[in-house]
């Protein structure tokens, strides 16, 4: 049996894609999808609690509209495709798990309830009565009033973050493909597939593709690999399975054909949260000195920042990058980003003078901060 094993997993987050659940022509799949409820079924029937995080919304919308390109063709489109369509995904789940005995309860999510810490608690707070009243929740972003600059912009990610409100222990990702392979399987016939990665490193960030293998989705590899960052951070494995044989998550335990994505140690809620942050508003770009005391547990003094860039307020979530140009932390700024530019690369004691009054400790202290 494989490190993650979804029959077992307490609490389990499976999100499915819209190539999965809609039609080319913009219908429901719907025998697919009583197949997969009834695998649902079976799992919260065993004492499991389950939530779903489903797409589908505009590319139904888009048919019943007659919208070109599924609904994607302008951002009006897709909102006005998303509301139409939302509406009938939530029935067709609300239908087909209630033939099996289950409640339902629709979550539309946007970008900021999952990255405002006190919307993200009030998330966290009733995707957990839910799951404890045994109801299986299905969620999704709220595409309807998202903007283009403000938005998840595919489900991996969003069911990763999801995962960390619910304190999930794992994440299945249904895709239209079976898992990370070394190369593009779709040219390469000798591809590999990877069932396992303990660690997500530049060479893994180098097997994706960040294609959609259907056209109708947003996701591609790089997003699910994405989301591997988030839950992982967060505690939780993520595999990601195919989805196209019919009773996808009995299929997957019999053959555990896949990726698997292994946890880390959990962190504690707060630092797991700004680890899974995607909106940051800054970033600090940080030398080669200060890279390595952050890897050792240390706050990020002025000292070793190189650059800033963004507009921040004191309190906002920026990311730290070092000086190969990939992100090593995200953390809370102790300052604002003009006082962060003045004391750039500064020593403690010449920053009262700069400042005009007794520095902090610190640009971003390590009790808000997190590595990623």
């Amino acid at each position: 049996m494989s490190v993650f094993d979804p029959t077992t997993c307490p609490r389990l987050i499976v999100k499915v894609g819209s190539s999965l659940l809609v039609a080319a022509d913009g219908t429901v799949r719907r025998a697919w999808l009583t197949s997969l409820v009834a695998d649902l079924a079976e799992r919260v029937r065993a004492g499991q609690e389950i939530a779903i995080v489903s797409s589908g919304a505009i590319a139904l919308g888009a048919r019943r509209l007659k919208l070109t390109k599924g609904g994607r063709a302008s951002l009006e489109d897709a909102q006005a495709a998303a509301a139409t369509g939302q509406i009938a995904l939530s029935q067709v789940w609300a239908e087909l798990l209630g033939a099996e005995g289950l409640t339902a309860a629709q979550m539309l999510v946007t970008l900021d309830d999952l990255e405002d810490r006190r919307r993200y608690l009030n998330a966290s707070a009733t995707l957990g009565r839910l799951l404890s009243l045994g109801v299986v929740p299905v969620i999704n972003e709220n595409d309807s009033v998202a903007t283009a600059e403000i938005r998840f912009g595919d489900n991996d990610r969003l069911a990763a973050r999801v995962a960390q409100a619910a304190g999930a222990h794992g994440v299945i990702l249904l895709s239209d493909i079976d898992g990370l392979y070394d190369s593009n399987p779709n040219t390469k016939p000798n591809a590999t597939l990877i069932d396992r990665v303990e660690r997500i490193d530049a060479k893994i960030e180098a097997m994706a593709d960040g294609g959609s293998g259907s056209g109708m989705g947003s996701g591609g590899m790089v997003s699910k690999i994405a989301a591997a960052r988030i839950a992982t951070a967060a505690g939780a494995h993520l595999a990601i399975v195919s989805g196209h044989p019919e009773h996808p998550l009995a299929a997957y335990q019999a053959s555990e054909r896949g990726t698997i994505f292994v946890a880390e140690r959990t962190a504690p809620a707060r630092k797991a949260w700004l680890a899974g942050g995607l909106t940051a508003k800054g970033e600090i770009t940080i030398d080669a000195g200060a890279a390595k005391a952050l890897s050792s547990g240390k706050s990020l003094l002025a000292a070793g920042a190189t650059f800033i860039t963004g507009a921040f307020a004191r309190g906002d979530l920026v990311a730290i990058v070092g000086p190969d140009g990939r992100t090593l932390a995200r953390g809370l700024s102790e300052y604002d980003a003009a006082e962060a530019t003045a004391l750039t690369g500064k020593r403690s004691d010449e920053q009262a003078d700069i400042l005009g009054y007794a520095p902090r400790s610190a640009l971003v202290h390590r009790n808000h901060m997190a590595l990623v």
